[in-house]
């Protein structure tokens, strides 16, 4: 296990969850890429705009790792409306303790076949 990266993408959900932009930036590599199945966007000022629009609260489920590779399950809550609740899951690339890339995918299954991660991943 690396503590490091799953150190970095926990505090990168902290910053996120607490819309603390400074720190979410200083986590991100400057050419950090984030995506979804909607499409993908590149650098800081994406990362800022994408970050601005997050309307959820979102807590930490299992994670797994793999060579740099950080998939979290994702519990988001609409801060509009609190009975809505999704399970979700992000994959992230860590490079030197910054995000480097973040792909959002629906669901956990989905991330681990993306990142060919297996419950042998999963940190306990």
């Amino acid at each position: 296990m690396s503590t490091s990266e799953i150190a970095t993408v926990l505090a990168w959900h902290d910053a996120l969850s607490t819309s603390d932009l400074d720190t979410l930036i200083s986590l991100s590599s400057e050419d950090i890429e984030i995506g979804d199945a909607d499409g993908a966007a590149q650098g800081h000022a994406a990362l800022r705009d994408w970050a601005q629009r997050v309307a959820a609260s979102i807590e930490v489920g299992q994670i797994y790792y793999r060579d740099g590779v950080v998939v979290v399950q994702e519990r988001l809550t609409s801060n509009t409306d609190p009975s809505d609740v999704r399970t979700t899951a992000a994959a992230f690339r860590v490079v030197h303790d910054h995000v480097t890339s973040v792909f959002r995918h629906d669901d956990l299954a989905a991330a681990l076949a993306a990142t060919d991660m297996s419950d042998e991943d999963l940190q306990v």
